[in-house]
């Protein structure tokens, strides 16, 4: 049985555990590897110094004993407890410690990446030690994280404002209407009048887009919530939409889509970096201050 843990029994309880999560010592060893001989040898080491069987292999397969299965939960609460305070102590002094999670909308501008990328960069030379968290989903559900706290940024298109949450723009796309390669307007694309245009069939947003205007159809076949969906419809040539120029680009280079008439069917939309609002109080917590010194990073960034 241990009697003081040393590097040795980390060592070994580290192989045990990979064991355990390969499902046997000779899936292990492509995790681990070292030969599954080695294996079993540092295996053998760290049941004799507990003084009793971890687990059954053999021709039998691998389970754990009554032992193993206890000693498994022990072991990934001190490998946790391990990394909590190796963190903590090599953090010590830092200004900014904790996680940012950014939540984005899919396919934005490569121009707009390369900004939130530099943003990021300049964040990196602060005194922090701060992990970075980034998930793609909806502008609805980017909206609702942002509500419950599960992010603590939000970048996209959002059409409505929440009170509780602050927005800031800080890059704008450029929307054109397109046709695909099988519809009976793409052969004199680029000079298609908009009344022509909509008396076809058009694939729309599920969400409103007041910055659309009058160039929004009424003759509306089909709706989705992502561009990704109204591309294909517009690929299908049985439906107009509208596409983001930079998304659109390589399918207008490969023949498959055109643009109906740029200067005419055209509108803009902004996009902006979203925030719950400072509380009335002015109270600032760690996370807070962490947000805040990525929204002044953003905003350089963004100048």
């Amino acid at each position: 049985m241990f009697t003081h843990l040393s590097d040795l029994d980390l060592r070994l309880i580290r192989v045990f555990l990979a064991i355990v999560d390969a499902g046997g010592v000779s899936s292990a060893q492509a995790t681990l590897n070292v030969g599954q001989s080695t294996i079993s040898t540092q295996l053998a080491t760290l049941e004799t110094r507990l003084g009793y069987r971890l687990c059954e292999r053999g021709r039998g397969g691998f389970s754990l004993t009554s032992r193993g299965e206890p000693f498994v939960e022990a072991c990934r609460t001190l490998l946790a407890a391990i990394d909590t305070f190796d963190s903590t102590a090599r953090n010590v002094g830092k200004k900014l410690v904790g996680t940012l999670t950014l939540g984005m909308i899919g396919n934005t501008p490569v121009s707009a990446n390369a900004r939130i990328s530099e943003a990021i960069a300049r964040f990196r030379q602060r005194d922090e030690s701060v992990r970075f968290a980034v998930l793609v989903r909806s502008p609805g559900e980017l909206e609702e994280m942002l509500l419950s706290e599960r992010i603590q940024m939000a970048i996209g298109y959002f059409w409505h404002r929440v009170p509780s949450l602050d927005y800031t723009e800080i890059f704008a796309e450029d929307q054109f209407a397109y046709c695909g390669r099988e519809h009976p307007l793409f052969a004199r694309a680029g000079r298609i009048r908009v009344s022509e245009a909509f008396e076809h069939e058009w694939a729309w947003r599920s969400y409103p887009l007041p910055e659309a205007g009058a160039l929004t159809p009424r003759r509306i076949g089909a709706v989705a919530d992502n561009m990704e969906a109204v591309a294909m419809l517009v690929l299908s040539g049985r439906h107009l939409g509208y596409l983001p120029e930079h998304f659109a680009a390589p399918y207008v280079k490969e023949g498959l889509l055109a643009a109906l008439n740029p200067k005419a069917m055209c509108y803009r939309v902004a996009f902006q970096m979203v925030t719950r609002a400072e509380p009335a109080s002015g109270a600032r917590g760690a996370k807070r201050e962490i947000v805040e010194a990525f929204i002044e990073d953003m905003q350089a960034a963004h100048a």
